[in-house]
């Protein structure tokens, strides 16, 4: 009898775990030389947000990302669905609504038979589907370890772009997704994951934020992110280099996935956890009494993770009305942006 292919273990490490490590990624755009800045592009390599935006006339601007990577679970079918959703979520996160997709695949074409290349690539295509865009083309290439995403195009009003950059003073944080998704992974790799736990997990990645369409034509919403790779420290701080600011968490205020937390207690984290403290962590001021596993939840990897929306205090109401309508049913208040130099202090007391 055949084994069934396992995806992950073709990879080094799965979905948004892959990234490059934000200390060297850093320090390899410090050496990127610029290029040219027409007048219309209105968010570019500037600031480390979510999406390229560029001005098409006084009422339309469009907004270009791309995302890829290896798989974070076994299933086919699965994998693509979570790659497909984490690469779309960065035109909600800038205020944007997709228009259409071009695929990114890179398969070990020795190793993967067509059928199951077939299913991550139906997957992806169902959630583009649930998104109501085509995938209108794409690329794909022999390699060595499996990847797939998606270039992700769609159109936002300019008055509505909603860069990272643009907290101000005495907003209040909300984050619309559980933290959790990177333990979750890492337990699945080690055979820990139960059923319960893995339809969490996917629950979780393939939720389509795309709320933030809405969040971004509110009155009040000033800047949004969404938490991926760095962890909610990280993309917290890019929202306070990017703002000149300070943030301040609440940690019994967190939204987490049960499981997740449940294992982070018992020492399960991902290494991308551990490389993305190295990279930031000596900006980030922690409570005496945080422990090391909710250290780790706050540098947890979040593959198709949550929205981080800073807005006016008497937005914060219609921000959670919003998220909680959409499905959302976690979404909470974490922190605020405070004067200060650009850094994240996490507190255990809750006003």
């Amino acid at each position: 009898m055949t084994e069934p292919i396992r995806l992950t273990s073709f990879s080094h490490g799965g979905g948004c775990g892959c990234k490059i490590a934000p200390g060297v990624l850093a320090d390899i755009l410090a050496r990127a030389p610029q290029g040219l800045v027409p007048p219309e592009l209105m968010v570019g390599t500037e600031t480390a947000d979510d999406a390229a935006v560029y001005r098409l006339n006084d009422r339309q601007a469009l907004v270009a990302t791309t995302d890829f990577f290896t798989p974070i679970v076994d299933d086919p079918r699965d994998f693509g669905r979570i790659a497909a959703t984490n690469a779309i979520s960065d035109i909600y996160a800038m205020g944007g609504t997709p228009i259409m997709a071009l695929a990114l695949v890179g398969m070990p074409l020795d190793k993967l038979p067509p059928a199951v290349i077939g299913a991550i690539l139906e997957g992806g295509a169902s959630i583009c589907r649930e998104a109501g865009i085509p995938i209108a083309g794409g690329h794909s290439i022999d390699v060595l370890e499996p990847i797939y995403g998606l270039v992700a195009l769609g159109l936002v009003h300019p008055d509505r772009v909603r860069r990272n950059a643009d907290a101000r003073d005495g907003d209040v944080l909300v984050l619309g997704k559980p933290l959790g998704v990177g333990i979750l992974s890492a337990a699945l790799k080690k055979g820990l994951l139960d059923a319960d736990g893995y339809a969490e997990m996917l629950r979780h990645t393939t939720q389509l934020n795309r709320v933030g369409s809405e969040l971004g034509a509110l009155d009040g919403v000033h800047a949004m992110t969404d938490v991926t790779g760095f962890g909610l420290a990280g993309h917290l701080l890019e929202v306070c280099r990017g703002s000149g600011l300070a943030a301040q968490l609440d940690l019994p205020a967190l939204p987490l996935i049960e499981s997740a937390a449940a294992h982070a207690r018992h020492g399960i984290a991902t290494g991308a956890s551990a490389r993305n403290w190295a990279g930031y962590g000596t900006d980030v001021t922690l409570a005496p009494e945080v422990q090391p596993w909710q250290q780790a939840l706050l540098t947890d990897p979040q593959t198709s993770g949550g929205l981080l929306v800073s807005c006016a205090p008497e937005a914060a109401a219609k921000v959670l009305e919003r998220f909680h309508a959409a499905g959302f049913g976690q979404a909470a208040v974490i922190g605020r942006m405070l004067a200060g130099a650009p850094r994240v202090s996490v507190r255990m007391a809750l006003d």
